[in-house]
């Protein structure tokens, strides 16, 4: 109890971070939001490297394997939507610290799992906490900076964060999995994760939307069916058959709860999700390309860890050292997007994120086991500038572009989106390897099946570069800017609807 006297309060925390005096608390609060951000992203990176010999040690398939990636995704992104309505109404911190807490905790039984359905399940439990923390870490950090200029400045780190620990993933995950074996890879996340119960608790302050929406159990049963469903048929389809009465009724099951969900959410008073702000397009396509992009990092990342440990014969630390002309890149593209956004807009950075995702995919395509590194090394810088360069514009658009009172829903439909990319990403991906593993001969046959899931990079990246052009413009600001609608007079005809 005595430690609970000693923690400020609310009020006394909030009255520090005002005005220029409190520059320095504000951007300690966007540090510790922005340590939350890195170690679910690290996760997620650090993984990967992992793959290859947790397959050996568990002794799984390459579908088996996909949900270790997609168990966790799939339930993140089912999530994210009601943490952020939740964390409107409950506290945004509350909710933080609790996302930390379960993070942490599911990252300790991941290290432990004695088999794939108990590291699934474990993933399960990390999912649950990261739902909790993406939205509501970006909600804090929208209420704590005022500001218009400041908030998209500091929009732009919270953004950039995410190139860190993609660069940080890879050589941390092949260091760590060389010297202690794959459980250690989620060992790094428990100290982190108390690092960040203990700041949270003394530095953040509460916040919640002024006028909450009210928890929508069926929108967000729907959401999940959908997810569900149609993730499920997209990792088993390649290897149980597309024809099988399973798959087919999971796709069918997938596209009724996706309209059941747009009719029951265009009927609700206060839907979970307000369909109305995708009238904004700023809005919509920030959210789209964040889609788009995501499946490209999560197809990348996969297809290019088993290229270089099973192809290549490289050690896990080998490969995390081969990506770093990739991690490096995508380091550097987060700050230069976040740059060229307040200097320029959205609109440059996202279509040379585009245009250097198409390039870097297209140096691929006729990749084989002897293909020079230098050549490879070339890709990976141009994938890594588009990965990198792609995350600042989206947060900004996606959040400055939502009125003040619904930033945990804003900051939630764009967490969505990435995650819901991710798991895309390994799901479509993995199963286009599957599939051209399966009907291959010869030698060499793991960089001859990649040739496909390349090629569908290189589509993905123009899709990006396609609705940057139609979709940016100037930048909105709390419902205003080039082509949106006002969200703020959305929310004003919302209410006088009651």
């Amino acid at each position: 109890m005595s430690a609970h006297l000693h923690l400020p309060s609310t009020a006394a925390i909030r009255a520090t971070l005002a005005g220029p005096s409190g520059r320095r608390r504000r951007l300690a609060v966007l540090g510790i939001c922005g340590l939350s951000l890195f170690m679910t992203y690290l996760d997620n990176t650090i993984l990967n490297v992992a793959l290859p010999t947790i397959q050996t040690s568990l002794a799984c398939d390459l579908t088996a394997l996909q949900w270790v990636m997609d168990g966790y995704l799939l339930v993140l992104g089912s999530l994210l939507l009601l943490a952020g309505s939740i964390g409107d109404r409950l506290g945004r911190r509350r909710l933080f610290l609790f996302g930390v807490l379960v993070f942490t905790v599911g990252s300790a039984l991941c290290s432990v799992a004695v088999n794939l359905g108990t590291l699934v399940a474990a993933r399960v439990v990390q999912a649950m906490g990261g739902a909790a923390l993406t939205p509501t870490s970006l909600s804090i950090v929208r209420d704590v900076f005022r500001d218009p200029g400041e908030r998209d400045k500091a929009l732009g780190m919270w953004g950039g964060i995410f190139g860190v620990a993609t660069a940080c993933g890879p050589l941390a995950g092949g260091l760590l999995v060389s010297a202690a074996g794959w459980r250690s890879v989620f060992w790094v996340n428990i100290p982190l994760g108390l690092a960040a119960l203990v700041l949270a608790r003394r530095f953040v302050p509460e916040s919640r939307a002024p006028r909450p929406r009210r928890v929508d159990p069926l929108g967000q049963g729907l959401i999940m069916v959908f997810l569900a469903a149609l993730t499920y048929t997209l990792v088993q389809g390649p290897r149980d058959g597309w024809g099988r009465p399973l798959i087919v009724s999971g796709f069918v099951l997938a596209a009724v709860a996706l309209i059941a969900f747009v009719v029951a959410e265009l009927r609700q008073r206060e839907p979970m999700l307000d369909l109305r702000y995708f009238r904004n397009m700023p809005f919509t396509g920030a959210n789209v390309i964040a889609l788009l992009a995501f499946i490209a990092l999560a197809g990348f990342l996969l297809v290019n860890t088993l290229y270089l440990q099973q192809e290549r014969g490289l050690s896990a630390r080998s490969a995390g050292v081969a990506l770093l002309p990739a991690t490096v890149a995508i380091a550097a593209g987060g700050p230069l997007g976040g740059w060229l956004v307040a200097r320029y807009g959205t609109r440059p950075p996202l279509i040379a994120a585009g245009l250097f995702i198409t390039a870097g995919s297209a140096v691929l395509l006729g990749l084989s086991p002897s293909t020079p590194y230098v050549e490879i090394a070339f890709a990976y810088v141009l994938l890594g500038a588009g990965f990198g360069l792609v995350n600042p514009p989206i947060t900004s658009t996606a959040v400055s572009g939502m009125p003040a009172s619904q930033a945990g829903v804003a900051s939630a439909v764009a967490a969505t989106a990435r995650q819901f990319g991710n798991a895309l990403g390994v799901a479509i991906l993995g199963g286009l390897l599957t599939i051209k593993l399966g009907s291959s001969t010869g030698p060499h046959l793991l960089s001859n099946a990649t040739h496909l899931p390349w090629a569908c990079l290189c589509l993905d990246g123009l899709a990006v570069t396609a609705v940057a052009v139609f979709t940016t413009g100037q930048r909105p600001r709390d419902g205003g800017g080039a082509g949106s609608v006002s969200t703020t007079s959305l929310e004003g005809k919302r209410v006088a609807g009651h």
